[in-house]
């Protein structure tokens, strides 16, 4: 990364300096403001999806009349000194807006007949003010050139002013909530309610957690357009988990980072990148649910679990995990703890409807899972007292639960109240991960040695229909007998480059 040449301009406007920017002398400052072209857009039309965002910010407005609503989308978040993460907007706001770049804010006003929406942002550096050469985090011959407001505004479907415009103060003399964790000077200009608890002694959610909880909830159903989304993200996974399994040897050892770069090049290609940081967990990093460090190398004989998803270039993301054997063939124990996973994922699977309680396929997933472990011989007691409320003994070995919401988000609608989620009923248009899993922790002595070390999950994203559901991760094969004929046929054909294939 080259350094910027860059110092405090007359006017004082902001510009990302850093102590070690040399000093431009005033004939230099002169030549930059000069000889510089038109770079305005023309012909811009609304996005397809500005009509759907519209439509979102509307169901807000009715949830909330007569009351100020603030969405930032928060900041780049530092990396390290002076360097940034690559952005990423925050879901809810782009959900409702469609924008991507850091620092929006979106207000809802009251006005007749619900609410006025205005996206607040900041406005392009362009040649109209040194900032376009001299700011390294805003300047547009650093960072290449944004939408300008106007374009926005004709983009998106909504109306758009300057970031600096926006008067925080003024808006925190009313009735307003705001969705907090995003932005700092947001969250500070606004006094936040106290923790509060309901008569049964649970936590009460604040008006701002309100926000949050219906924000949440209005995303559960997806619309036509981001189930397209999902779907997408869901085939490029596919295709990156092929890219893998051709470059997967049989006899020999290759690292964990490999599969996470191989992986990741097809997300970065297709898509924005990963949905998540990958879990590549070979042999007993299997048994560590986010192991991501991922510093470890396959061993022919032992299994690889991999946890991976893209997201697309709509932020939408894909959330599937497979576990293979690495020499091509399950050993018998290896194949009889695999086929236990899917039998507990299939049943799951085959319970999803609409109208079903979330709360039934996560116990239909955990009996499977339960007897499975009785017939291991691993259960100190009955299936049924492992899986009673007060003893639940069979999650020493599962951990977790049958699965999550998954959207804009890889854990979607999290902030959703439990009436709507986990104690809720399935509905059509919900899209959900089932990712059962059996994990032998390699030092765990109840466990007959010859498990120790051994983590299986299987894991697929799942549309609920009309008529059922309808799983998006189809593309990839789950029974032993299949992911051993799968892998066969993507060595045999040979790897391949994304981008190059």
């Amino acid at each position: 990364m080259s350094e910027s040449q860059a110092t405090k301009p007359e006017d004082g406007s902001k510009t990302g300096e850093r102590s070690h920017d040399p000093v431009y002398p005033p004939k230099f400052l002169e030549f930059m403001r000069t000889g510089w072209g038109s770079s305005d857009l023309t012909g811009l039309i609304a996005v397809p999806q500005s009509v759907r965002h519209a439509k979102r910010r509307e169901a807000l407005s009715n949830a909330f009349p007569g009351e100020t609503l603030v969405i930032p989308t928060g900041h780049e978040k530092v990396r390290a000194n002076d360097t940034f993460f690559r952005f990423r907007a925050g879901s809810d706001f782009a959900w409702l807006t469609g924008d991507y770049d850091p620092e929006g804010v979106l207000v809802l006003t009251p006005a007749a007949g619900g609410h006025d929406s205005v996206l607040y942002r900041r406005g392009r550096k362009s040649t109209d003010s040194d900032e376009f050469f001299r700011s390294a985090q805003y300047g547009e011959l650093w960072v290449g050139r944004r939408y300008s407001l106007d374009e926005t505004a004709t983009r998106l479907g909504i109306e758009c002013r300057d970031l600096d415009d926006l008067q925080l103060s003024q808006l925190a003399t009313g009735k307003v909530r705001v969705l907090r964790g995003h932005d700092s000077a947001v969250d500070a200009a606004f006094t936040a309610e106290e923790a509060a608890t309901s008569e049964d002694g649970s936590p009460a959610l604040t008006r701002d957690g309100e926000l949050a909880a219906v924000l949440s909830e209005l995303r559960l159903i997806k619309d036509e357009w981001e189930l397209a989304q999902l779907q997408e993200a869901v085939d490029i996974t596919v295709r990156g988990f092929e890219d893998v399994a051709r470059i997967l040897p049989s006899d020999r050892s290759v690292s964990e980072r490999v599969i996470e770069g191989v992986f990741g090049m097809r997300s970065r290609l297709e898509g924005n990148g990963i949905g998540y940081d990958s879990i590549v967990g070979a042999g007993s990093h299997a048994t560590t649910l986010h192991w991501i460090t991922n510093d470890g190398a396959t061993t022919p004989g032992e299994l690889i679990l991999m946890d991976m998803g893209t997201e697309n270039n709509h932020l939408y993301t894909a959330d599937v995990t497979r576990t293979i054997p690495v020499t091509g063939r399950f050993t018998p124990l290896q194949k009889q703890v695999y086929d236990i996973v899917h039998a507990s994922q299939q049943a799951g699977m085959d319970a999803i409807k609409p109208g079903v309680d979330y709360k039934h396929i996560h116990e239909t997933c955990m009996r499977v899972l339960a007897e499975g472990l009785n017939d291991l011989g691993v259960l100190p007691v009955s299936v049924d007292e492992a899986m009673s409320e007060d003893s639940l003994v069979y999650r020493r070995w599962t951990l977790h639960g049958f699965g999550h919401m998954l959207g804009i988000d890889v854990h979607d609608c999290a902030a959703s109240r439990k009436e709507h989620y986990w104690k809720g009923q399935l509905a059509e248009g919900h899209v959900l991960t089932v990712e059962p899993g059996l994990y032998f922790q390699a030092d765990d002595e109840l466990v007959p040695e010859e498990l120790r070390g051994i983590g299986v999950r299987i894991e697929d994203d799942v549309l609920v229909t009309a008529e059922g559901h309808r799983n998006l991760s189809d593309g990839l094969p789950r029974t032993s007998t299949d992911v051993e004929n799968w892998l066969e046929q993507q060595r045999e054909a040979g790897p391949r480059v994304a981008g190059l294939d």
